[in-house]
C-alpha cells in the first residue's frame, strides 16, 4: 500500500515585470499558485496544483481535507475523491473547495504513476497522441495607448515562435475597438494561423451575438466566454445564433456542474480546468459526458508546470472529437504571460517544438520539481 503520510501546501507568489489586465479589469501584478505535495510512507512524492486564490485552497486542504486522507491508500484515489466531496458539498459543491480537491487528486495520480512506473496517461486509458498542438494564450491589455499595436506585435511573436494557433483577449468596453484589434491581428498573422477570442464573460447576449457575427467574417475559430457563466439560457441563445463555435466552462466544476451545459448543448466546446474542476478523476467523467452529447472538450489551462503537465496527460488520453481520416485533436492551451512557475519550477521545462508540445513520458506527471523555486517564492 502507498499509505499517505503527509500533505503540504506550498503557497508561492512572484512579481511580474509587465502587469496585464483583461475585460474583468483586474490588474495582474503577480503570478502565484497553491502547490500540493503529498508524501507516502515509502517516500514517494506526488505533486498537484489548485486553481484560484492560493490561500483559500490551502485553508480548505489544511483544515478540511488533509486530516481525512492521512493514513489512506493513495491508490484509492476515487474513493478519496468521493469522500472529500461528500464532506464539503453541504457548504457548496463548486468553487474553491473543488479546486482544493483537484490539487489533491492530481498529486495522488502522480503518486500512483510513480509507484507503477507509468506516466499518468497510461493509467487513464493510454495516449491517443504523443504530441499536442498548442495554441498561445496572450494578447491581454497592457499599454492602453497602444492596444492595437501591441496586440499585433505579440501575435507576430507567437507566429514567428512556431505557434499555429493564437487566442487573444477582447472586451475593452467598445465592440468597435475590439473588432478593430481582432481585424489588425488577423491581417498581420494571415489566414493560415488559427485565431480564437476570449471575452472573459463581459458581454450581454445581444452584444455577444452582434460582435460574434462580425468576428465570423474574420475566420475566428471560437468565441470563448462571451457572457456570464451563470446565464445558461443566454449561452444557448448565443450558441444557436452563431456559426462559429462558442466555448466556456473554465468557471464550472464537477460532472454535475457540466451536466446541463452539455445536455442542452449550451456550448460547442467545454473547457474544464483540471486544477479546478476536480482533477483527473472528475475531468475524465466530464469529458465522457461531453463525448456522449457531441460536445468538444478542450481543457482550460492557467498555472504552473504542474498544471501544464497534468493537462497534457489529460489531453493525450482524449479521443479525437470526432474520429476522422484527418483528425482534429483537442488543442492545448499554452498560456504565454510571464510566469516563473510555468518556466522554472520543473528541472526540465515543458517547451514548444514546431507548434506542438510533447506529452511527458516519465512516471507520474513526468516532471521533477525544483524545490529552490518553491523556497524562493514562498509566501
Amino acid at each position: 500500500m502507498s499509505v499517505i503520510k503527509k500533505v503540504t501546501c506550498h503557497v508561492v507568489s512572484a512579481p511580474i515585470a509587465r502587469p496585464f489586465t483583461s475585460s474583468r479589469g483586474w490588474l495582474y501584478k503577480t503570478r502565484g499558485s497553491c502547490i500540493v505535495e503529498i508524501e507516502t510512507q515509502d517516500g514517494t512524492i506526488g505533486w498537484g496544483e489548485c486553481y484560484g486564490p492560493s490561500q483559500v485552497a490551502r485553508s480548505f486542504i489544511e483544515t478540511q481535507f488533509a486530516p481525512r486522507i492521512i493514513g489512506r491508500d493513495a491508490f484509492d484515489v476515487e474513493v478519496i475523491w468521493e469522500d472529500l466531496y461528500n464532506r464539503i458539498k453541504d457548504y457548496g459543491a463548486k468553487g474553491m473547495a473543488i479546486a482544493a480537491m483537484s490539487g489533491i487528486d492530481i498529486a495522488l495520480w502522480d503518486i500512483i504513476g510513480k509507484t507503477c512506473g507509468k506516466p499518468v496517461h497510461k493509467l487513464i486509458g493510454g495516449a491517443f497522441r504523443d504530441t499536442v498542438t498548442a495554441y498561445a494564450t496572450g494578447l491581454y491589455f497592457i499599454d492602453m495607448d497602444r492596444l492595437v499595436e501591441e496586440a499585433v506585435e505579440e501575435a507576430l511573436e507567437y507566429k514567428h515562435g512556431g505557434f499555429s494557433a493564437i487566442k487573444m483577449k477582447i472586451g475593452l468596453g467598445s465592440p468597435k475597438l475590439d473588432l478593430a484589434r481582432v481585424e489588425a491581428v488577423r491581417k498581420a498573422i494571415g489566414d493560415d494561423i488559427r485565431l480564437m477570442v476570449d471575452a472573459n464573460h463581459c458581454f450581454t447576449v445581444p452584444a455577444a451575438i452582434r460582435l460574434g457575427r462580425e468576428l465570423e467574417k474574420l475566420d475566428v475559430e471560437w468565441f470563448e466566454e462571451p457572457i456570464s457563466p451563470e446565464d445558461l439560457d443566454g449561452y444557448v441563445q448565443v450558441t444557436q445564433a452563431l456559426d462559429m463555435a462558442v466555448a466556456g466552462g473554465e468557471n464550472e466544476y464537477t460532472r454535475w456542474g457540466f451536466r446541463d451545459i452539455v445536455s442542452r448543448k449550451a456550448m460547442d466546446i467545454i473547457q474544464p480546468d483540471i486544477c479546478a474542476a476536480g482533477g483527473f478523476s472528475e475531468c475524465r467523467k466530464i469529458a465522457a459526458l461531453a463525448t456522449a452529447h457531441g460536445v468538444e472538450c478542450v481543457p482550460h489551462a492557467w498555472g504552473s508546470v504542474i498544471g501544464v503537465a497534468a493537462t497534457l496527460h489529460f489531453i493525450a488520453a482524449l479521443p479525437d472529437q470526432p474520429p476522422s481520416f484527418r483528425p482534429m485533436p483537442p488543442l492545448f492551451e499554452f498560456e504565454q504571460c510571464e510566469n516563473p512557475f510555468r518556466d522554472h519550477l520543473a528541472t526540465e521545462p515543458i517547451v514548444l517544438h514546431n507548434g506542438s508540445v510533447s506529452v511527458p513520458t516519465k512516471p507520474g506527471l513526468g516532471i521533477d520539481i525544483d524545490r529552490s523555486v518553491l523556497a524562493k517564492y514562498a509566501v
